[in-house]
This record gives C-alpha cells, sequence and structure tokens, in this order.
C-alpha cells in the first residue's frame, strides 16, 4: 500500500535535505554534492546557495574548491554552468551527452553546425586542451585556423557558449580556475585527478538519480528529465533508468499524484512535519531549481512568471515552509521584500532573522529589511 504525503510534508524534508532546516557544518563540496550541482551561470549565485546553507558561512568557497579542484565548473543541467563535484561529474555528463541534444535538427538550424560538425570540433577541441589551458579567444583562434570551423567563429566566440556545450557534455573541456577575468579552459583529463571519461549512460543514470531524488523526491521521471535536460530525454529511456533501481525505490502519494522516493526515505519523510521556517534564498538556488518553477505545490502557476523570468532568469525568493510566497531584491544595500499578491509578510522579528542569514553570506545587506 502506497503511503499518502501532503505537499507540506515534502517541501519541508527537501528542507532538510538540502541543508536549509537546520543548516549545516558541511563544506562547499559536501553540499554541492548533496545538491546535485550548484548553477553558476552568475558565479555569485552559486556561492550565495552554498554559504547560506552553512552555519558559518565561509566566504568564496566554492571558488576555493575550484582551485583545489574537488569542485569543477562546467556547463551541465539544462545547458547551463554548473559548480559540480568532480568525483561525479562524469556522471551526469554521460547522461546530457546521451541525450544528444545536438543531433536535432531544430538545434542545427539554430545553431549553425550539424552533427558531423559538431563531432569533427568536439575531437579538435579535446587535442587542442589536452594539457594546456588556453582563453576563449586563444581556443577560438586556434579553431578558426581550420577551414572546417571558419564559419562559426561568431558562434564559438558567443557568451552563451551555445557550441562549446555539447563539447562539454561529452567530456571534451571544462572551465578552469583563472587569476584573470577571462574564461579559461582546459580538458577535464588535465584538470581532474582521476578522469576516466564518461561512463556509459545505463550505468550513470542509477547514480544520478538516487542522487536527485535524496534531494529533490518525491519526483517524477518526467520532473527528474525536466531539471536534467528539459525533457529532451525518451520516456522509455527514463522508464528503464527508474526500473533499474529496483527495490532502491518506491513509490508514494503527493496530494494524490504517483512519486518515486528513495526506500531509505520512505519513513523520514513519512514522519516529516510541516516546516514554519521563513527563508531568503539567491537568485538560481537548487531548492528552486531542483523541482522546477511548475511544481505548483511550491510555487502557484499564478506567481511563477515573478520567479522565473525571460532570459532563464529565476529571482531570489522569499518562502514560508518551503513554498515560495515573494520575491526578494537588493535597492542599494537595502533588502526589499515584496510578498507575492494575498501573501502576508513574515512577521519582522522573523524577516530580521533571514536578513542576518544574508548579511552574513554577503557582508552588505542591512538587516533591516523593506517589505514592499
Amino acid at each position: 500500500m502506497l503511503i499518502e504525503v501532503s505537499a507540506e510534508q515534502v517541501l519541508a524534508w527537501r528542507l532538510h535535505r538540502q541543508y536549509l532546516e537546520p543548516l549545516t557544518d558541511a563544506g562547499p563540496v559536501e553540499i554541492v554534492g548533496r545538491l546535485c550541482g550548484a548553477q553558476a551561470q552568475v558565479a555569485s549565485a552559486a556561492e550565495t546557495a552554498v554559504a547560506l546553507r552553512q552555519r558559518n558561512p565561509q566566504p568564496e568557497g566554492v571558488k576555493r574548491a575550484y582551485s583545489d579542484r574537488s569542485l569543477v565548473k562546467t556547463w551541465a543541467m539544462r545547458g547551463t554552468l554548473h559548480a559540480m563535484r568532480s568525483s561525479e561529474v562524469a556522471e551526469y555528463l554521460s547522461l546530457l551527452a546521451g541525450a544528444r541534444t545536438w543531433t536535432k535538427p531544430s538545434w542545427s538550424r539554430h545553431f549553425g553546425a550539424t552533427p558531423e560538425e559538431v563531432r569533427q570540433l568536439t575531437e579538435s577541441v579535446a587535442d587542442l586542451l589536452h594539457g594546456q589551458v588556453l582563453s576563449r579567444d586563444e581556443l577560438v583562434s586556434e579553431l578558426v585556423q581550420d577551414k572546417r570551423f571558419k564559419g562559426m567563429e561568431e558562434q564559438l566566440r558567443s557568451g552563451w557558449g551555445a557550441l562549446l556545450k555539447p563539447l562539454a557534455w561529452q567530456g571534451a573541456l571544462c572551465y578552469c580556475p583563472s587569476s584573470s577575468s577571462k574564461a579559461t579552459f582546459t580538458h577535464p583529463a588535465s584538470f581532474l585527478t582521476n578522469w576516466n571519461g564518461l561512463p556509459d549512460p545505463a550505468e550513470a543514470a542509477p547514480a544520478v538519480i538516487t542522487r536527485y531524488l535524496s534531494a529533490y523526491g518525491p519526483a517524477t521521471p518526467e520532473t527528474f528529465d525536466a531539471w536534467l535536460s528539459r525533457n529532451s530525454n525518451r520516456k522509455s529511456t527514463l522508464r528503464g533508468w527508474f526500473a533499474s533501481l529496483g527495490e532502491q525505490v518506491v513509490e508514494v502519494r503527493v496530494e494524490g499524484e504517483t512519486r518515486y522516493l528513495l526506500a531509505e526515505h520512505e519513513d523520514e519523510l513519512a514522519a516529516t512535519r510541516p516546516s514554519r521556517a521563513t527563508h531568503l534564498l539567491g537568485a538560481f538556488d537548487q531548492f528552486v531549481l531542483g523541482p522546477g518553477t511548475k511544481d505548483t505545490h511550491m510555487l502557484a502557476s499564478e506567481h511563477r512568471s515573478l520567479v522565473s523570468k525571460a532570459a532563464g532568469w529565476i529571482a531570489p525568493v522569499l518562502t514560508r515552509g518551503g513554498r515560495i510566497t515573494g520575491v526578494w531584491d537588493m535597492d542599494d544595500g537595502n533588502l526589499v521584500v515584496t510578498p507575492f499578491p494575498g501573501e502576508q509578510a513574515p512577521p519582522s522579528k522573523v524577516l530580521e532573522d533571514a536578513a542576518a542569514r544574508l548579511a552574513a553570506v554577503h557582508g552588505s545587506v542591512k538587516v533591516a529589511p523593506r517589505v514592499d
């Protein structure tokens, strides 16, 4: 018989699993591992996501982990830059490479490269970066000397990195820490001490799904794939991956919907009580990105456009009990909190405590917040 849990229990359980309630003494590597990566399209977002989960936040913890190579920055889930745990990154990349999104005609039309050209580009970049570090300008300048890639120069120099993403997924490049402001790349084998290439997706999937469900469960295969690849995998492939977990997963009912959860977490979730905690989470926080902004238990559909904005921007949010009830912003060092229509602002003391957490992370936040 399936257990039935409330959405409030699920949100409270995720707060616990993601080190938001209670906070943790863990370092950046363990936190990023638990979150299945931290989005780093904006570098400060990854730093904020980690620090907000630490009892004693350490400035630039993610940056230091890049330097000691325990974290690596690369294009990962949904084609966005992430800080990833170095010992696990190959498994995530395997699933992204396996989706082969760059072979779709729409991708080729939009980004100007055929699957064969991407294959050639991947081989050339892997050769160029093996054993050396190059800036984007240096890498592109080397590539366009080859007439096969001359017509790709504009896309290769684009800050969005559209043509470089399939290369990162296939393990041909990753970011390398730089003392300058320029982005620099190298081959994962040159950066990561235990790089053995990409495992087969069938081997990688159980590990990735297990980690995902450990932080963002209970979830459906479709929600997992939306987080991973914007639903680029075949449904039969997803079903096979989840089926391969066997008795490691169980089905549970959340507000009448059947979802998957790791069996080891079933009793813990069933015993979880709804939370009343208030949090101020930064832009692109994984608590939001993991289940996605279409999760109406977390974010009411009528408020989605206030969180998920143009160009993929995910706003900083106010949560109560794990439910998103507003957004916040900074105005000349002043914290401005905007509850959604119909939502009450948290009590002043509660909001001040949440603001103090931000101040401990950023240092420049005035603890007395303004509510608009």
